[in-house]
């Protein structure tokens, strides 16, 4: 059996309304540094959170600083509300969207409290993340500028496996 690979691409829109920015701007070494996978950032401006891709939520943490979805190409994405918001324990969050539950881009997941988070000491950055890099051939580069969400946020190539029996 051979394996090849095939390229496809994978839009993702912007999850919120705001400065977008690269990943590498981020406040939090953990993102910035690229620990968790590629991706970009949002300084918001309005408390709504969307989906930047259509897929499956995979995980809504506890916390609800943080959900995971699934594209139907494999990718995995993480939509992750403000830094060290996970020692807020939900408070300034409210989820519109369940484990399983299928999304189109610009769902809406969640409201993040904004001033909430900020009075809190605490950045209300939201970070997109791809956290199956291996999946990723190539990420297109984000350059900082104001975003509506729903706009082109980044797009990447995927390398797409397959198998060919041979004869």
């Amino acid at each position: 059996m051979f394996g090849f690979g095939k390229k496809k691409n994978q839009n993702v829109v912007a999850a919120a309304t705001g400065k977008l920015e690269p990943i590498t701007e981020v406040k939090d070494d953990v993102f910035s540094q690229k620990m968790m996978g590629d991706g970009y950032a949002i300084e918001p401006v309005l408390n709504e959170v969307y989906s930047p891709v259509s897929g499956v939520i995979s995980t809504v943490f506890p916390t609800k600083h943080a959900i995971g979805i699934t594209t139907d190409k494999g990718l995995e994405v993480l939509v992750h509300m403000g830094l060290d918001t996970v020692d807020l324990k939900g408070a300034p969050f409210k989820s519109h969207v369940e484990q399983g539950q299928s999304v189109s881009e610009n769902t809406l997941l969640s409201e993040m409290d904004i001033k909430a988070v900020k009075d809190s000491g605490r950045e209300a950055t939201v970070v997109i993340v791809y956290t199956n890099m291996d999946l990723l051939k190539d990420v297109a580069e984000v350059k900082s500028t104001q975003v509506e969400h729903g706009d082109a946020g980044c797009s990447m190539n995927l390398w797409t496996r397959f198998s060919i029996m041979p004869l």
